[in-house]
């Protein structure tokens, strides 16, 4: 399957939900009036694309009205450009550091999928040719290191863990000496899932981030926070709380499969100007993909 039959399968909720707003707005009335302009702003928020990215469609919308009439007026094609427009600036490949070893931290509240991202990122750069492995610093939940382990036999790639409930920034230190010493690639440090409201939690991360650096300068060399799609605009508060404790370097937005709030990687990149480095469209591990800013603009207003 193609990347863009993934994105499109990946959005089709999202994309019906706007598809069927947008054509019953814009056929109800041979003009476009106040009202109608209203109710396409709110099936734009609907979708959670965000206030920013919604009044840049909306003006967008009404200046071609303005110049060339309802017969020529194509919203679907005005949505989709303005949104790669907002998407575009940024690529999505993951950071390599000028020399060595590169350690990617893969961060995020519980339950958002950065486990099975971590497994997923490390297959990727390894059908890319380059070596990978896992450093299991989730060390609370017993279950982490074990789902880790089992990805890790299941794709090949070594798993570094310590013992359940070990110090993770122990656990990093090892797993960047153990990656050290084998001479690999990447090596994908899977954190522990944590509230971005907990101030201690937040803190220990941080202490994660310095034995690293530490060990290794420079490290962690990309910070990559996995957001859970289904969780909409919420996510944007994950995302600038996570932010302030530890510089993020790009997102990962997973379950976009499940979701009719596709729209949020959209309002989430133009407020933080962060790269969503890539999405998550089901559960296989060729299911997370490389983002393309206007392969999703087609999916999302196909």
């Amino acid at each position: 399957m193609g990347l863009f039959q993934k994105f499109k399968e990946g959005l089709q909720k999202t994309q019906q939900k706007l598809a069927h707003e947008i054509k019953r707005i814009v056929t109800a009335s041979p003009k476009l009036t106040g009202s109608s302009m209203e109710d396409l702003e709110a099936a734009l928020i609907g979708a959670d694309l965000g206030s920013a990215v919604t009044a840049q469609i909306i003006t967008a919308v009404k200046q071609a009205y303005e110049t060339q009439g309802r017969a020529g007026l194509d919203v679907f094609s005005i949505a989709r450009r303005e949104v790669e427009k907002s998407l575009s600036s940024v690529p999505a490949e993951l950071k390599r550091a000028s020399s060595g070893l590169t350690v990617i931290s893969v961060v995020g509240v519980n339950g958002t999928g950065k486990t099975t991202t971590s497994a997923k990122l490390a297959y990727l750069v390894q059908g890319k040719g380059d070596s990978a492995m896992l450093g299991a610093c989730d060390t609370f939940r017993a279950a982490a290191v074990e789902q880790l382990k089992l990805w890790g036999e299941r794709l090949k790639v070594p798993v570094i863990a310590g013992s359940h409930g070990a110090d993770p920034a122990s656990v990093a230190h090892d797993a960047i000496t153990a990656a050290l010493a084998r001479n690999a690639k990447y090596l994908f440090i899977d954190t522990a899932g944590r509230l971005h409201t907990k101030h201690n939690l937040m803190q220990e991360l941080q202490k994660v981030h310095r034995v690293m650096d530490k060990k290794l300068p420079g490290a962690p060399h990309e910070t990559l926070l996995v957001l859970d799609a289904t969780t909409g605009m919420n996510a944007l508060t994950q995302a600038r709380e996570f932010h302030k404790a530890v510089p993020l370097t790009g997102l990962v937005v997973t379950k976009l499969d499940g979701t009719s709030k596709g729209g949020m990687v959209v309002a989430i990149q133009k407020e933080l100007g962060l790269p969503i480095k890539f999405i998550g469209l089901g559960e296989k591990a060729e299911d997370l993909q490389p983002f393309d800013a206007k392969q999703f603009a087609e999916a999302l207003f196909g």
